[in-house]
């Protein structure tokens, strides 16, 4: 039988659409003032996040030299806050970066990430950076904002931050058609089960989601909302219902992100090194900022209107 799998998935013409969208964002950011930088995909050190797998890698400095184990980046943050911290200023990445264990219509191992962070911003002054880029981009004209209390209550009638363990089951119970753990989940493992499989195919147009709860900050700043309820100054863009960015008013708190990697550490079953470099340009001083990840692949789908990652990438996981 005749390989075939030496072909592109993608089109050509989908290839040059990749291309004039990497060059229109290159020329946003460049009328912007924000500086384009490098960071290294390999690295000492990993996220620790425990809902990330990156892939490992191993490097040998010379034959015959001790192995040492390295992490393909599952996103260039961590490098890029060092830079901050170093005083560059506003900078943006567009990269390369790896995880593990995603693989599917929209996932692939390897995908494109845009990642862009502004000193002195908050995520709301972030949120309308971001609009104004995907107005340029996709040409849309309405962008929603909603807290992720009032986008739980609206859709289901219940607040997420309030709510119990045992009533979150009960509605997941009832309201998704899937097969269920057996063993028991935590509150953001229902939450994540909701939003994911009953409101986000619900947000058809752009919809930003804010204030998610201070459980699921990962990076970001955690402060009292109006109600006492503590909330994660983060984001997520929803188009179409599909997840393209996800953003943060930045920790810059040195104890409290060392604090966050040994909690995620105790979370996670590798046991992956905390990012000491991060911590050491926490401690000399990164600058108040907010910052956004943005899934290029994705947002390229929406530009084209096609519906399934591997038709934007030259050479999809199981083609590469």
């Amino acid at each position: 039988m005749a390989n075939e799998f030496w072909q592109p998935s993608a089109e050509i013409k989908t290839l040059q659409a990749r291309a004039e969208l990497l060059r229109d964002i290159r020329a946003f950011f460049a009328q912007q003032g924000v500086l384009e930088v490098e960071t290294p995909i390999l690295s000492s050190f990993s996220n620790t996040d425990p809902k990330l797998s990156p892939i490992r890698a191993v490097h040998q400095a010379t034959p015959g030299a001790t192995a040492q184990e390295m992490y393909c980046q599952t996103s260039p943050e961590f490098a890029m806050k060092r830079l901050l911290a170093a005083g560059s200023g506003a900078i943006y990445q567009i990269c390369k970066v790896f995880r593990s264990g995603e693989s599917g219509q929209r996932h692939n191992p390897e995908f494109t990430m845009l990642e862009w962070y502004r000193p002195d911003y908050d995520e709301h002054q972030l949120m309308d950076e971001l609009e104004t880029l995907l107005r340029k981009l996709l040409g849309y004209g309405t962008f929603e904002r909603l807290s992720y209390q009032k986008l739980f209550e609206s859709s289901l009638g219940i607040n997420p931050h309030r709510s119990t363990v045992s009533e979150l089951a009960a509605l997941a119970t009832a309201e998704l058609d899937i097969e269920l753990p057996d063993q028991g989940l935590g509150r953001d493992a229902w939450l994540d089960l909701l939003f994911s499989h009953v409101i986000e195919p619900q947000l058809k147009q752009a919809h930003f989601i804010y204030d998610y709860p201070a459980s699921q900050a990962a990076l970001a700043k955690v402060e009292t909302n109006a109600d006492g309820i503590e909330v994660a100054r983060r984001f997520e863009l929803v188009i179409k219902g599909m997840e393209i960015a996800n953003g943060y008013k930045e920790l810059t708190d040195v104890a409290e992100q060392k604090r966050r990697f040994l909690l995620e550490q105790e979370l996670s079953s590798d046991k992956r090194p905390c990012d000491e470099n991060l911590l050491a340009a926490l401690e000399h001083g990164m600058p108040e900022c907010a910052g956004v990840a943005l899934g290029l692949d994705r947002l390229l789908m929406l530009r084209t209107g096609l519906d399934s990652i591997a038709a934007v990438l030259a050479f999809p996981f199981e083609r590469a």
